[in-house]
């Protein structure tokens, strides 16, 4: 299949790596400059618990791109997702099909400007990943794909896609309530992702603390109000269960979260808009409140305009 990684950082580059390995015709989309051209100079190189080594992958600018992709796989950030869409338009096709991994809330609105709601499919993925350069990057882990089509005809399509991404050793699977996954997937980065920032410390480390469980209930109840108006049905306990679990540094404790690398380690914009901050948005159009979500969201901004150099 011919595939387009539309935004090639840790997630993107290490998925574009094992479907290429797969045999599949893959290029990886990126706007950071020099990263696209480590890539095409020397190779992509990745590093595991077994060594590293460099892969040989096509890497494109977006505007740029000349490949006509069969199907896009979306792994920009939250807040460059419109930008990319835009940039890469000329190569979508009506028979283009995109699946859409990108962490946080609120994507299809975006997605459906750009492509017929027939081509998108919704996903979600516990794969992990580190970028630690331009053209370097650190698999860590296990994990495994969830995807579902957004229009009800398209099961089938779907089904396709998680066959190409299961060959790749991606542990893909057909969902039938991807939103619930994708709900929980935010309250793992909206409880994790947030204050591992905030703290600047690892998964287990913030496990550690006497404060972690009651902060995490209390930031997943307000995920969860958020949800039902949605009609996603989040059990508190069940969720913050799930993520107690990531503590443990044999799960993904001795990880910093994707925020964490963004703002502390490269002093880039976080997606806290698309995480608590859509929760807080959205709970004041509901007649929520929200109390927690907004000051966190206030709060990675304030560190933000700290650490962030314009």
């Amino acid at each position: 299949m011919k595939i387009a990684i539309a935004g090639a950082g840790a997630m993107g580059s290490r998925f574009g790596v094992m479907l290429k390995r797969a045999g599949n015709d893959v290029i990886l989309i990126d706007s950071w400059a020099e990263h696209v051209q480590t890539i095409n100079q020397k190779g992509l190189k990745i590093e595991t618990d077994h060594g590293s080594k460099q892969v040989e992958i096509p890497a494109f600018l977006p505007q740029d791109v000349n490949f006509q992709p069969e199907l896009v796989v979306l792994f920009t950030k939250s807040m460059g997702l419109p930008k990319m869409l835009q940039d890469i338009q000329p190569i979508l096709t009506a028979n283009t099909k995109i699946v859409c991994l990108l962490n946080g809330l609120g994507h299809i609105a975006t997605i459906e400007k750009y492509l017929n709601k027939a081509n998108i499919f919704m996903g979600v993925t516990v794969w992990t990943a580190t970028l630690l350069g331009p053209g370097h990057v650190k698999l860590i882990g296990d994990g495994g794909i969830e995807i579902q089509n957004i229009e009800p005809t398209q099961k089938k399509a779907a089904e396709e896609i998680c066959g190409v991404f299961d060959v790749a050793g991606l542990k893909a699977k057909y969902s039938a309530n991807v939103m619930f996954s994708i709900w929980r997937k935010a309250c793992v980065n909206g409880t994790l992702n947030t204050l591992c920032t905030l703290l600047e410390c690892n998964i287990a480390q913030f496990g550690s603390l006497p404060q972690s469980d009651q902060l995490v209930k209390q930031i997943v109840a307000e995920f969860a109000a958020v949800a039902a108006h949605e009609d996603v049905k989040l059990n508190v306990d069940e969720v913050a269960a799930y993520i107690g679990k990531l503590y443990d540094p044999s799960q993904a404790g001795e990880h910093y979260p994707s925020m964490y690398q963004d703002l502390i380690m490269h002093h880039r914009l976080t997606e806290i808009d698309y995480l608590n901050g859509y929760v807080a948005q959205r709970a004041e159009q509901f007649g929520l409140k929200t109390p927690v979500s907004a000051t966190l969201t206030e709060l990675i901004h304030a560190k933000e305009s700290l650490l962030v150099k314009n």
